[in-house]
């Protein structure tokens, strides 16, 4: 978990400079006021910063809803937004930033469709991290988990023909149980605990791409009939994420210390990348082939991780969980909540 905020720090570092560049399309003037600017992009900063650490914190703080039907429901609406983000959100921009006519000239300027090919790869390779991090982890955690032949007969010595002999004091009485449907019990419940943390920490570096990037841009603008419309629509957007990415991070139980971290860590984002953008507004373009370049490659790789997310990771794995299978009134309810939730950040695009 740790490698993760340090990959993260690289690409805040490399970023701004990538996106510097010469500007070969003609930027949009009209309506430019850095003074009034300024305060909508602080109030910006306070605002997201403040959703961010609510939403993310809600799913962390209300563990006793983990193991509830309602939070079945809660997580569907939280998959929905993180699915609507990935589609309607991230995607059409990368398109719009690859596709851009300032590109023309470049390796990117033909008609071959960079943003479908980088958002595949990174789908496919979100697959094979998720596979080859869950099937690693399950391998090395069995292998120490189960004792060698010898220690084992020694320490389980009341134990025979697969049968484990438990004495309890409380009721003064005797329980047998077959030794190896406990050990799968264990098995499964280690293999759930460790995808649940894998996932977490793949989702959170899916979200923080896409949300650096929209703050550096919210940030650089000097428009403020641009950012007024930004502040409300991000501060919700990142409040629905937060949702998501903290009912990850509370079934994952990950101790105090890396909870907290990961809750921080999405937390400021948006809010460093806004500072960002503000810190580079003079001399950033947004049409400057090397900021289209960046931009659409991040935003085509984010939009893959979190479409194959919301889809795999979040969805399949919660609707085909036999909890919800034996149980219409759930089914129906997660459906219900996952088009609201879904429909509800498609509406936010109209702003964001």
């Amino acid at each position: 978990m740790n490698r993760v905020p340090i990959l993260f720090l690289c690409f805040l570092l490399i970023l701004p400079v990538s996106v510097l560049g010469d500007c070969t399309c003609e930027s949009e003037t009209g309506g430019e006021n850095k003074s009034e600017a300024l305060k909508y992009k602080l109030a910006a900063i306070a605002s997201i910063l403040t959703a961010s650490a609510i939403g993310v914190s809600l799913p962390i703080l209300g563990k006793a809803f983990v193991e509830n039907d309602v939070f079945f429901v809660i997580k569907a609406f939280a998959a929905g937004v993180i699915l609507a983000t990935g589609f309607i959100h991230v995607l059409p921009d990368a398109f719009s930033d690859l596709t851009s006519p300032c590109l023309a000239g470049t390796p990117f300027g033909g008609d071959f469709p960079v943003t479908g090919l980088v958002a595949m790869l990174a789908a496919i390779g979100t697959m094979m991290v998720d596979a080859f991090a869950t099937s690693y982890y399950t391998r090395t955690h069995f292998v120490k988990a189960r004792p060698v032949n010898g220690d084992e007969e020694s320490h389980h010595g009341g134990e025979h023909e697969g049968h484990v002999h438990v004495h309890t004091h409380a009721t003064h009485g005797h329980a047998h149980g077959s030794g190896l449907g406990l050990q799968d019990e264990v098995d499964s419940g280690s293999s759930d605990l460790l995808r649940h943390r894998i996932i977490s920490q793949v989702l959170e570096l899916g979200i923080v791409v896409h949300s650096v990037i929209i703050g550096i841009s919210l940030g650089a603008s000097q428009t403020p009939k641009t950012i007024k419309p930004l502040v409300a629509a991000l501060t919700f957007h990142q409040f629905f994420e937060g949702m998501g990415l903290g009912g990850c991070i509370s079934q994952a139980k990950f101790k105090a210390r890396a909870t907290t971290v990961m809750a921080i860590f999405f937390s400021l984002t948006t809010p460093v990348g806004i500072a960002i953008g503000f810190g580079i507004s003079n001399i950033y373009d947004e049409n400057s082939p090397s900021s289209l370049i960046v931009e659409g490659i991040f935003n085509s790789a984010s939009a893959g991780i979190l479409i194959y997310m919301a889809l795999v990771d979040l969805l399949a794995a919660d609707f085909m969980n036999p909890r919800m299978q034996s149980n219409l009134k759930l089914q129906l309810s997660s459906n219900l909540s996952l088009l609201i939730g879904a429909g509800f950040m498609s509406i936010l695009a109209k702003w964001a």
